[in-house]
C-alpha cells in the first residue's frame, strides 16, 4: 500500500527478480480502472490478475479471495490502490501489511497517516536514490514510524540502484517460508 507515484510496481519488479528463483511469484493488481501495472509485473517473470475496484479506493479480503482463484503462484503479492487512507482501514486478508513511503512524499507522511503506518508489519523508504534532492530525514521517519508502531520493520530501498531490495527480499522470503513450513 502507499500512494500513487512512490515506487510500488518499479519496486515489485526487482523483488520479483529476487524472489522469482526460489518461489513461483504472482501479484494481484488492484487499480480503479486499467491494466498497465499487471503487465509490467507480468513482464518482469510474474504471474498477474488485474482486479478492478469499480471506483473503490481499497480492495477487500473478499476481492483478494476473487483473484487468488485466479492465481496459482506460491508467494504473492497484492497490490492495493495508491491511497494513504482508504486501504488501511480493509482488511485484505494479507499475511503481511506492506506500506511504501517515497522519499519525495516527506517525511512527516507517518504522523498524518497514522492508520496506514500502524497496520504496516514492514515500512518501506523508496527513491532512496533522490536524497539529495529531498529534505527528507530517515532518522526522524523511524522514529515517527516507531512511535506509532514499535513492531515495524523499516527499510530503506532503491529499485533503480538496488539499495535494500535484496535485504527486503529476503525478510519477504523469510516470512513466506515460516507459513509455509508452519502448514
Amino acid at each position: 500500500m502507499s500512494s500513487p507515484g512512490s515506487g510500488k510496481t518499479t519496486l515489485l519488479v526487482s523483488l520479483i527478480g529476487e524472489l522469482k528463483d526460489k518461489a513461483s511469484v504472482g501479484v494481484m493488481e488492484a487499480d480503479i480502472d486499467g491494466d498497465v501495472d499487471a503487465y509490467t509485473v507480468r513482464n518482469a517473470g510474474a504471474e498477474s490478475v488485474q482486479l478492478h475496484t469499480g471506483g473503490m479506493c481499497h480492495l477487500d479480503a473478499d476481492m483478494t479471495r476473487q483473484g487468488l482463484r485466479e492465481i496459482t503462484a506460491d508467494f504473492v503479492f497484492l497490490e492495493n490502490v495508491g491511497n494513504l487512507v482508504c486501504p488501511a482501514e480493509f482488511d485484505t486478508g494479507a499475511h503481511l501489511n506492506m506500506v511504501l513511503l517515497s522519499l519525495p512524499e516527506g517525511d512527516d507522511k507517518p504522523q498524518k497517516y497514522t492508520l496506514m503506518f500502524g497496520t504496516a508489519d514492514i515500512v518501506v523508504l523508496t527513491k532512496a536514490d533522490t536524497a539529495k534532492y529531498f529534505d527528507f530525514d530517515v532518522d526522524k521517519c523511524k522514529q515517527y514510524v516507531k512511535a506509532i508502531n514499535p513492531s515495524a520493520k523499516v527499510i530503506l530501498t532503491s529499485a533503480r540502484t538496488g539499495e535494500g531490495v535484496k535485504e527486503l527480499a529476503e525478510l519477504l522470503y523469510r516470512e513466506y517460508r515460516k507459513r509455509r513450513d508452519a502448514k
